[in-house]
């Protein structure tokens, strides 16, 4: 069993494309058309295997486009196991509007999970034998999953000794909190949601994400803030990365690529500030990238040695 295990409900097929300018009514003669495996803990997955690190992806899926998905991840030497459901694995597509730049994501709702589907989900994470040092909990949750299932597999994995990493939003990330995941990864919009505050400045974000820490919601903070850079919180402190001077081609996987970095590096013993580099360096890479393609290992690294942090007084 591989030390870091990703679980993905809510998998997808991406596909990408471009047209010259979106209208409606026409017909759009659309470019040509990439299509990449997709879903949270999938594209952490991805990034781990393409940064050297071992790992298995763990997720839902059926019907034709969850063996798509697995012919995907078998071309790309990634290790997995599909949890066979009733319904269709959902397929999502994103397309650039050439003429301004624009990139217009659609995403589609996924198929409804049954009780016994999700339930047989939290018995697959419970019988890994060993536990892994890190499970990576990603992405949203299909319908049908009830809002704590996040939390009940942080439970359960904490009772194992894994070292839980999540990467959600809304209510299942405010109901996972209490169960103290080992590190969340929020963007500035969804810590915004999660205090129902503006946190308007950096000392704002910086109180915002402590009081998660201090409150042993979390041991590690790493808040997401687009082009404004990224934060890391800690006991030790609050740290910075102001946003860099890179061409934008995409975001899609940047969250994830952020998180598979850091995944990756701490596994390998790195330190947090450091795995927390290479997490921006990740994410940075693939934002070179158009549309659904992650960034390689040696634009991770050629990133990474040019990141420093910067300590937030206050």
């Amino acid at each position: 069993m591989s030390d870091i295990v990703t679980l993905t409900v809510n998998p997808a097929i991406d596909f990408f494309t471009a047209v010259e300018r979106l209208t409606d009514t026409h017909k759009m003669r659309c470019g040509p058309v990439r299509c990449d495996p997709g879903g949270g803990g999938v594209n952490v997955a991805r990034v781990v295997r393409r940064l050297g690190g071992d790992c298995q992806a763990i997720y839902l899926g059926g019907g034709a486009a969850a063996a798509n998905l697995a012919r995907l991840l078998t071309a790309e030497g990634l290790d997995f196991a599909v949890l066979p459901i009733a319904g269709e694995t959902r397929e999502n597509f994103s397309v650039k509007e050439a003429s301004s730049g624009r990139e217009f994501r659609f995403v589609m709702p996924g198929p409804v999970i049954t009780q016994a589907e999700w339930q047989g989900c939290l018995a697959r994470l419970d019988a890994l034998h060993p536990a892994p040092r890190y499970l990576v909990l990603s992405g949203s949750l299909a319908p049908g999953v009830p809002d704590d299932f996040y939390a009940r597999a942080i439970d359960a994995a904490n009772a194992r000794g894994s070292r839980v990493v999540l990467d959600a939003s809304g209510e299942a990330l405010r109901l996972a909190l209490p169960h103290a995941p080992y590190l969340i990864k929020p963007s500035l919009n969804e810590l915004r949601q999660l205090t129902g505050q503006p946190l308007a400045n950096e000392a704002e974000w910086g109180q915002a994400a402590r009081q998660i820490v201090d409150a042993g919601y979390a041991q590690v903070v790493a808040l997401s803030l687009g082009a404004e850079g990224a934060m890391l919180v800690t006991r030790d402190g609050v740290d910075r990365v102001a946003g860099g001077a890179v061409t934008v081609m995409s975001t899609i996987g940047a969250g994830d690529s952020f998180v598979g970095g850091m995944v990756w590096a701490l596994h390998r013993g790195d330190d947090v500030p450091q795995a927390f580099r290479y997490g921006v360096a990740a994410a940075t890479a693939s934002l070179g990238h158009v549309g659904t393609e992650l960034g390689s290992v040696s634009e991770t690294e050629q990133c990474y040695r040019r990141i420093t942090l910067q300590p937030v007084r206050g």
